[in-house]
């Protein structure tokens, strides 16, 4: 397993899990983040995709968390609402140094491809554990499984870019209690 991270990066992605749907969402992930994202991952496969999934979002979890550092300057929320075709999902994040995960999605197939879509939750549970935020994703509407897990790795994306982006107004660490 292997994860490299840039939080400011330009969007460029070098995926390879071995499950093309989660090589997908990763590189869509990179994509409307605004992150420079490398990831190898060669997991039991043979076995199921468990393992591979829960590893690599921790350990980009883990990336997000070095990444921050201190956390100073950093807008800390962020918010996304995005479309992909029928499918509408919502993502908020509070990089708090709180874990917590609300996952309000359904979905109608069990899998894509070798990805098992239970394990989309699963995979954000493992990062912003790792991560140490508190993630909210929710689907408003949709039908086709595959528009709903890409609008909500898009949305997740894009309110994490957000919260990770340096306002230049903000003095130290965004929190009354000076730490996070």
């Amino acid at each position: 397993m292997r994860v490299s991270l840039a939080l400011d990066g330009a969007g460029r992605s070098q995926v390879a899990t071995g499950l093309a749907f989660l090589d997908h969402m990763l590189d869509l992930f990179a994509r409307h983040g605004l992150f420079d994202l490398e990831v190898e991952c060669r997991g039991d496969l043979e076995i199921d995709d468990h393992h591979s999934v829960e590893d690599i979002a921790i350990s980009l979890g883990q990336a997000f968390a070095e990444g921050l550092g201190d956390k100073r300057g950093i807008n800390r929320y962020g918010a996304a609402i995005v479309p992909m075709d029928e499918a509408l999902c919502r993502a908020v994040v509070d990089l708090s140094g709180r874990f917590y995960l609300v996952y309000a999605v359904e979905t109608r197939r069990d899998m894509i491809g070798n990805f098992s879509v239970e394990l989309a939750e699963h995979f954000w549970r493992s990062f912003a554990e790792a991560a140490r935020c508190n993630l909210h994703i929710d689907l408003l509407r949709g039908r086709n499984t595959h528009h709903i897990l890409e609008a909500s790795f898009k949305a997740t994306a894009r309110a994490l870019r957000e919260a990770v982006t340096i306002d230049p107004r903000v003095v130290g660490v965004p929190s009354t209690k000076g730490v996070l």
